[in-house]
């Protein structure tokens, strides 16, 4: 069976970059009067949703999202999830309705031929090699949330090996949300390693599952609690991983 294998995960791999990139050629011309201003971003949100569910729905992912956070109209979260997957990024665009929110992410992806034309555009890039970037990060999320945006951070800092449930996180984020108060949303996607992982030659349709925990609060406390609040997000993100609930 291994040879049927291989050439049909090759070929679910190629129809991925297509979901990926087609609809982003055709749309191109509504992205880019979105993208040229910062006061626009809440458009290109909406389009970026659409373009989300076109690929989760094209490559046979049923989600299922449970839980529920009350989002409140003008408010900036911290969101965090845990990082397996390309479709990680799509996922979190579908669990979060109405409500603009940017991704902190790495620079390299900027590099994609279209797709990074974009991305760097109405992402905030940090190389986590250079100690001067990783401060740019803190002015830019800064400037967004002053815009009342929302930021976006998988706080492994990459994707784990595959035998890792959870990786453990980095600072960055919870700098972010006590600097800024921001509430801390955690989320968890159970199945997007399995449904696509970076092992090249896997993946298949199937549900995929997503659950939001309920808000953590930073109201109050300073960086001295970092660690705590740190522990705290990974722990029950870990929790759901383990129990699957």
């Amino acid at each position: 069976m291994e040879f049927i294998k291989y050439p049909l995960t090759l070929l679910y791999r190629i129809w991925f970059y297509i979901l990926v990139l087609v609809p982003i050629i055709v749309m191109f011309p509504f992205i880019f009067l979105t993208i040229i201003s910062e006061k626009t971003y809440s458009l290109f949100f909406k389009i970026a949703r659409l373009w989300a569910k076109m690929i989760l729905i094209g490559m046979g992912f049923h989600y299922k999202i449970s839980g529920d956070a009350v989002f409140e109209e003008g408010k900036s979260y911290m969101l965090v999830a845990n990082h397996t997957s390309m479709t990680d990024i799509m996922l979190m665009l579908v669990l979060v309705k109405n409500h603009p929110f940017v991704f902190v992410g790495k620079k390299e992806l900027a590099q994609i031929p279209i797709f990074g034309f974009i991305y760097k555009r109405v992402c905030i890039l940090v190389d986590r090699s250079n100690s001067k970037s990783r401060y740019q990060v803190f002015e830019r999320a800064q400037k967004r949330i002053q815009q009342g945006l929302s930021i976006c951070i998988f706080p492994e800092g990459g994707v784990p090996d595959e035998h890792i449930v959870l990786d453990e996180f980095k600072d960055g984020a919870f700098r972010i949300a006590i600097e800024h108060q921001l509430p801390i949303i955690p989320m968890v996607f159970f199945d997007n390693k399995k449904r696509f992982s970076y092992t090249f030659f896997s993946g298949s349709p199937g549900k995929m599952r997503a659950k939001i925990l309920p808000i953590i609060e930073t109201t109050g406390k300073s960086l001295d609690d970092k660690n705590e609040i740190k522990k705290l997000v990974r722990q029950s993100i870990l929790e759901s991983l383990v129990n699957q609930n």
